[in-house]
């Protein structure tokens, strides 16, 4: 069974998926990328853009009844791996030991001209 969660707070889906979706006490969010809560965007700066991904992935997490705390796999895409220092220092103020997984992957291009998306993997409280 699947139930589909949706956070006000976070921008809705800009194309034909959930935000994210949950099946037993397994959260899967959908990529977030940094445009604000009513679609617009995305902001501007790879610091900016990053803060307002991670803002809209703990909006997800929050609508299911999850924290950053609950996530054990996060995939991260860049258009430029040389923004990798940048995106980690502040990923690295959203999560705490023991750190979830996580991939980086270059990518040529990412939705609305975006620099960075970030997905998750979540086990929720039973």
């Amino acid at each position: 069974m699947k139930t589909v969660i949706t956070s006000p707070s976070a921008p809705p889906a800009i194309g034909p998926y959930s935000q994210a979706v949950r099946t037993g006490n397994l959260l899967f969010c959908s990529g977030q990328i940094p445009l604000l809560s009513d679609g617009s965007g995305p902001v501007n700066g790879i610091e900016t853009q990053t803060i307002q991904v991670l803002t809209n992935l703990k909006a997800v997490l929050e609508a299911a009844g999850a924290t950053t705390a609950n996530v054990v796999k996060c995939t991260i895409f860049l258009t430029d791996l040389n923004d990798f220092q940048t995106v980690n220092k502040i990923y690295a103020q959203s999560f705490s030991e023991p750190f979830p997984a996580r991939s980086t992957i270059q990518v040529a291009g990412l939705p609305r001209g975006s620099r960075v998306e970030i997905e998750a993997i979540a086990v929720l409280p039973e």
